[in-house]
């Protein structure tokens, strides 16, 4: 494929703007679902507005501006026009704390904040005199009186209404490819956030690389319930602006599956732990009808089963299994298919390896999970499955235009023109980062097979090596433990140690439909997690699935322990465990199971 040399993001906006003027861009829904939808066009003039009101508060190309939002129009509508006057946009999780708002605020350099609202601003107030360059805080919703340091968005809107076309559209000119349009600060699953430089090219490039792996059409939509301040979820959004596809926000993780109905989106992102959850309430609640329906659910999922490994091999679906497949989609999956508004012909998993089982079974009910990689080093996409060409447990070949090759110790290298400029304000860590011939180090550990294909391991890090010296991926026996119903997340523990265990959390609604069902009194989920009645119910469970291991991966011994958070700094936002963090602090019960 032939990739166009944008001069900058502008220009690719401007090029879809030009074609698309008048259809949907965006959409979005407030509390009562009412629904409110913009054009190319209508977003275009809002783009060139924001910009002006960044000029007129003396923003100048190569500031950044910071966005502690959660995902919604105004945070796409204020990055692109800050990436249009050649502003970087750096966004911070909303679930950060005020300590760690205050780290990227000042490492980044930035001069203003944009915030979500009144509880995003308080974490701003708190640490006022600590972050002395920003110089406004603008409110995405409501107001706040008495202190010009904080202006509402229309009071920010406002102020650039004397700024000329002209000077937006000298700034715009002024911008390169090798400008930065944003500074994505990783989770931090191990130290101190790092700030990956994202230039211009790097965006226009992945979202053109996107564009040839997928299949998009006009009048699509997209759906994005994901953090913006994850390039992950970004790249869609810059692929969505690149192919003329509209964008639904969902209103948040509470909401998800009444926005999946309202938005009834073609094609979406997700991580793995979604899939995870929609996968484990439909188990549940089939389980719970039992009976024939429950019997009717299984020879669903054994016909769906066929039909996917037909479509794997490529081999068309014999006759007399086509019709049973139509009678199962009917009476089983087209429910599944309902729920998530019922036009979904693909999906993206990244972020976290996914459960290949999972995949299956949506496969079976007739939705495609397109397994990807990629990290912030490299805008969040190196690899995925093709529509074409694709399979369960592996991440597929390399995007267009990208490169990859495995290391003498099994790291996974890739380049491209998706490879981030560098760390920002930190060279060591940025040579470290670079084979001397400058490949990036993924720090995955994988094997590409005849096909150009790419299986992930692990993560590098995460490799165990047992006493008896036998080299284990963790990963793919967490996935294995949490399709158990009552298994939320579980970490896998063992290096240099005799076996495994683990530290697990509980899927609580499931766990207490079983503490109905056996009649077993509890006050609180805390005191339900500690019953003596539930432990030997999970070793169960981890032993039948011990059962897909070999005897060295096995799971020996498990610790339940509450859920992982954000708020309790054992879980990025992303939903990735900080394994570190966890063995910290679960050192004597670790102990304790050997």
């Amino acid at each position: 494929m032939e990739f166009k040399d944008y001069a900058n993001f502008h220009q690719m906006l401007c090029e879809t703007v030009d074609q698309y003027a008048h259809a949907p861009a965006y959409r979005w829904f407030d509390a009562n679902t009412n629904a409110t939808s913009i054009t190319w066009q209508e977003f275009y003039d809002q783009v060139k507005s924001v910009s002006k009101s960044l000029i007129a508060l003396g923003v100048e190309r190569g500031d950044k501006i910071n966005i502690l939002s959660y995902t919604c129009y105004k945070w796409v509508l204020t990055d692109v026009a800050s990436m249009s006057i050649g502003t970087g946009t750096v966004g911070i999780y909303q679930s950060n704390l005020a300590p760690d708002c205050e780290y990227i605020i000042n490492h980044s350099d930035a001069v203003l904040v944009f915030a979500e609202n009144q509880n995003q601003l308080d974490k701003l107030l708190e640490i006022r005199k600590s972050i002395p360059n920003i110089q406004k805080v603008i409110l995405f919703n409501g107001e706040f009186e008495g202190d010009d340091w904080v202006i509402s968005y229309d009071e920010f809107l406002a102020l650039g209404k004397d700024i000329e076309d002209a000077a937006f559209e000298e700034r715009t000119r002024q911008v390169t490819p090798r400008d930065t349009a944003g500074l994505v600060y990783t989770s931090g699953t191990t130290g101190v956030p790092k700030g990956v430089v994202l230039t211009h090219d790097n965006i226009t490039s992945t979202s053109q690389s996107v564009f040839h792996c997928g299949e998009f059409h006009d009048g699509e939509d997209m759906f994005i319930f994901l953090p913006l301040a994850h390039v992950f979820a970004r790249t869609c959004c810059y692929t969505a602006i690149k192919v003329g596809n509209r964008t639904t926000f969902g209103r948040g993780i509470a909401t998800l599956l009444d926005d999946f109905s309202l938005a009834a989106p073609h094609w979406f992102i997700s991580v793995p732990r979604v899939f995870e959850k929609i996968h484990t309430k439909i188990i549940s609640g089939v389980e719970a009808k039992g009976g024939a329906a429950e019997k009717i659910f299984n020879w669903a999922c054994e016909v769906g089963g066929q039909v996917s490994e037909c479509k794997i091999a490529g081999k068309p679906v014999p006759f007399l299994l086509g019709l049973k497949y139509k009678l199962a989609t009917k009476l089983i999956f087209s429910k599944i298919h309902k729920a998530l508004g019922g036009n979904v012909k693909w999906c993206i998993s990244g972020a976290a390896p996914l459960n290949p089982d999972i995949a299956r079974f949506f496969h079976g009910a007739g939705i495609l999970i397109l397994e990807g990689l990629g990290m912030t080093e490299n805008t969040s996409f190196s690899h995925v499955n093709r529509l074409d060409n694709y399979n369960f447990g592996v991440v597929g070949p390399p995007g267009e235009g990208l490169f990859h090759k495995i290391a003498d110790d099994g790291e996974v290298l890739t380049s491209g023109r998706n490879v981030m400029k560098e760390y920002y304000k930190m060279p060591k860590e940025t040579a470290e980062t670079f084979t001397e011939d400058g490949w990036l180090k993924t720090g995955d550990i994988g094997e590409i097979d005849e096909n150009n294909v790419l299986k992930v391991t692990d993560r590098k890090k995460n490799l165990i090596i047992t006493a008896g010296g036998k080299n284990i991926a963790p990963s793919r026996i967490e996935g294995i433990m949490t399709a158990s119903k009552y298994l939320n997340q579980v970490c896998v523990v063992g290096d240099r140690r005799k076996y495994l265990s683990a530290v697990v959390t509980l899927d609580e609604e499931n766990v207490k439909a079983y503490a109905a069902e056996k009649q077993i009194p509890h006050k609180t989920v805390s005191e339900l997690l500690k019953h003596p009645k539930i432990k030997p119910m999970i070793d169960s469970e981890v032993e039948k699935r011990n059962r897909e291991l070999a005897s060295f991966e096995t799971i020996k011994k498990v610790t339940i322990v509450p859920e992982f958070t954000i708020e309790n700094s054992m879980m990025t936002p992303t939903f990735k465990l900080k394994k570190n963090v966890i063995l910290k602090n679960y050192e004597d019960e670790i102990e304790g199971m050997y």
